[in-house]
Formats: C-alpha cells, structure tokens, sequence
C-alpha cells in the first residue's frame, strides 16, 4: 500500500468533524484482479435517503516541486479511481481532497480552471491547520 499523503490525517480530521464516518483507510478498489488505493471512504447517513451518502477521498497535498506535475499525478490517479468506482462502486462519488492553499495556487493557473471544469472534478477543500472542510466543489 502507498504511503499516505502528508495531509492525510488533517483530512480524515475535517472529514470527521463535518459529520462523515471514515468507513476506508486506505479504501481498496478491486478490479479484476488489480488492487488500487485510494485514500479514505467515508459514510454520512441521512434521513431522507435510505442508503445515505458514500464517498471515496483520494488526498493530495501538491508540496512536491513542480505544481503542474503534482497536477497531472493527480488528475491521471483522480480519473483511473473514477472509472474503477463506476464499474465498482456506483453508489460512490470520488473526491479530490486538497488544502486550501493549494487550492488557492492551483485556482489561478488556467490549465486548472480548464481541466477542473473539463473533467468535472469534485473537490474538497481543507483548512489544514484548524482540520476543518473549507469547501465542497461538485
């Protein structure tokens, strides 16, 4: 299994204090054969739907020394889980889980604007330090 990403647990933290159940971590994606691993999973259940809501969070903290490389790891992996979760896991819906201020970085670089609206990312951002969910992007 891959190590976890250097943000990992602040995520997990934020997830926990908005109300998820972290049910994953990691998270295995099984698929004919091959294992993948995402970051989290996690479970909020809520009165008007039966099955409640369940997600997969995939973590990245885009620290390394290229913002355009950490990028393309990251929407490359972001689209393999996607796919996998579709053909495996229907009921769940993928999130790219990242810090505020990469998010922030990443949100002034046209090639991001561009992707994130192309490919429809969903995100979610956090204020690593207070460990709480800033924002959901659907």
């Amino acid at each position: 299994m891959p190590a976890d990403d250097k943000i990992h647990d602040a995520v997990k933290l934020a997830l926990i204090k908005d109300g998820w159940t972290i049910t994953d971590d990691p998270y295995t994606l099984d698929f004919e054969g091959e294992k993948l691993y995402a970051d989290l999973a996690a479970e909020r259940p809520l009165a008007a739907e039966r099955d409640g809501v369940k997600i997969v969070v995939e973590v990245k903290s885009f620290l390394g020394s290229s913002l355009i490389k950490d990028l393309e790891a990251a929407v490359g992996q972001y689209e393999i889980y996607r796919d996998i979760l579709q053909a495996t896991a229907p009921e769940r819906r993928l999130y790219l889980a990242l810090s505020e201020e990469a998010h922030l970085r990443l949100s002034q670089r046209k090639v991001f604007q561009r992707i994130a609206e192309k490919l429809r990312l969903a995100m979610l951002v956090v204020d690593i330090l207070a460990e709480e969910v800033v924002r959901w992007i659907d």
